[in-house]
């Protein structure tokens, strides 16, 4: 039975969202869940006692549309974000980062700024913001991502002084290498380059990060995780892995 109250979870059609779904449904709450992909988001809903509404954080009228339709809630997940190429700054597409920029950054602007007077009128609001490790380090070729990546931490971090005494909590996950569809993106449908991002090495799974995010949302209410990173064992950093 659901008692923890509403959480919403963005991008989560698949990967970590569609697994964050699965994991705060187990705990107890109630989820509204958002993508821009509705046949699979109504698919997973169904499976787990939620809501599916259709989402496009790029988009000022689809957020305003969707926190219409969602109602109160008590917890935010922030994890529609992604990447786009792999390319030298001489070398950047600007479509490319443009894109970076309004999904990680404007779009975790767009769902924070129109649902914190909800997750405060709640009483106990949570917000957590799915960040990367490429939002504390940069890497050759990885510009527009990491610049996304760090923008979007910043946002999220300034958020937790901002309304520091208010009866809201902020968590920032920070995942490493995760087999997810974040490379098939990247490399735009290469399904031999996605791949290859994880050979001889055992990725975080989508499960991985979404038991972490549960975890943290089901601490006491005067308990904030504020930062949280996570790399598989044989990840030390953006640019360095362990391969057998």
């Amino acid at each position: 039975m659901n008692n923890l109250g509403t959480a919403i979870v963005t991008g989560a059609s698949s990967g970590i969202g569609a697994a964050t779904a699965r994991h705060l449904a187990d705990a107890g709450f109630r989820v509204v869940l958002g993508a821009r992909r509705l046949d699979r988001l109504t698919e997973l809903a169904d499976s787990v006692g939620g809501v599916a509404l259709p989402l496009d954080v790029t988009d000022p009228s689809s957020v305003h549309s969707f926190v219409a339709d969602a109602g109160p809630c008590r917890v935010l997940v922030n994890n529609a974000g992604g990447a786009r190429g792999l390319a030298r700054v001489a070398d950047a597409d600007e479509d490319h980062w443009r894109w970076m920029w309004e999904t990680n950054v404007l779009g975790t602007l767009r769902m924070t700024k129109a649902l914190l007077p909800a997750l405060v009128e709640s009483g106990d609001g949570h917000v957590v913001t799915i960040t990367s490790i490429a939002a504390t380090e940069v890497y050759d070729n990885g510009a527009g991502y990491t610049s996304a990546k760090h923008a979007q931490s910043a946002l999220h971090r300034t958020l937790r002084g901002e309304l520091l005494g208010q009866p809201v909590r902020f968590t920032e996950v920070l995942p490493g290498m995760v087999e997810t569809e974040f490379s098939l993106v990247r490399f735009d449908g290469d399904t031999d380059r996605a791949s290859s991002v994880y050979d001889g090495i055992e990725p975080l799974t989508a499960d991985d990060v979404a038991e972490v995010v549960a975890f943290a949302v089901t601490r006491p209410a005067h308990v904030n995780l504020d930062q949280i990173v996570m790399k598989p064992r044989a990840q030390a950093s953006a640019s360095r892995a362990f391969r057998a």
